[in-house]
């Protein structure tokens, strides 16, 4: 019997996925939660062997979950589903072990499916994504600009994003202004918009 986590912020879409893993054979639900760090602490205390995150929630988004649960449950294989995939989310998945990356349009025996794939070892990437990842390309900005625009989403002053970085503030508008300038954004915060939406934050 596979063991599963469901992590969805979405109440309907989670009750439903739930149901219909439940009829098949060999899957069976054994935990769910509606935020990130929920299910964090659901697949410590449950130790499933896939974890089923949705790429946006609460707290922690679905690759952050699966970067702590490399550490924290091992033995728990993490996929990805989500329903506005962004091409530089699924770089960054892979990047931190995820085994499946899935759109929600997926049927529930499809997923059934790739969950025992990803349970046996495999590895599953929906091809369109992974198309949408290879045009992408790489992320133009360093580290250091993809950290303080990240910073600047929320639309925090550049003092605030200084003092948080530990930075001065002329460093931070020198490093926001680059950001922008390689993103062909007028500010940063249209700048952190672009990147976040080619997954590059």
């Amino acid at each position: 019997m596979i063991t599963v986590l469901l992590a969805d912020d979405e109440h309907l879409i989670r009750g439903a996925l739930a149901s219909l893993l439940t009829l098949e054979d060999d899957i069976t639900v054994v935990a769910q939660a509606g935020t990130g760090d929920e299910a964090l602490a659901m697949a410590v205390a449950h130790r499933p062997d896939v974890a089923v995150l949705d790429l946006q929630m609460p707290g922690l988004d679905g690759i952050g979950v699966a970067t702590r649960l490399r550490e924290s449950v091992p033995g728990c294989a993490s996929m990805i589903v989500t329903s506005h995939a962004r091409a530089g989310a699924l770089k960054r998945a892979l990047s931190v072990g995820v085994r499946g990356f899935v759109p929600k349009t997926v049927s529930a025996h499809e997923l059934a499916q790739i969950i025992r794939t990803v349970h046996t070892g495999g590895r599953y990437v929906d091809q369109e994504l992974a198309a949408d990842a290879i045009a992408a390309g790489e992320s133009p900005l360093t580290p250091r600009e993809a950290e303080l625009l990240s910073y600047a989403e929320d639309g925090a002053p550049v003092a605030d994003i200084a003092t948080r970085a530990s930075l001065s503030s002329g460093t931070v508008r020198n490093y926001l202004s680059s950001a922008a300038m390689k993103l062909g954004a007028e500010n940063r915060h249209v700048a952190a918009r672009i990147a976040r939406e080619r997954g590059w934050l």
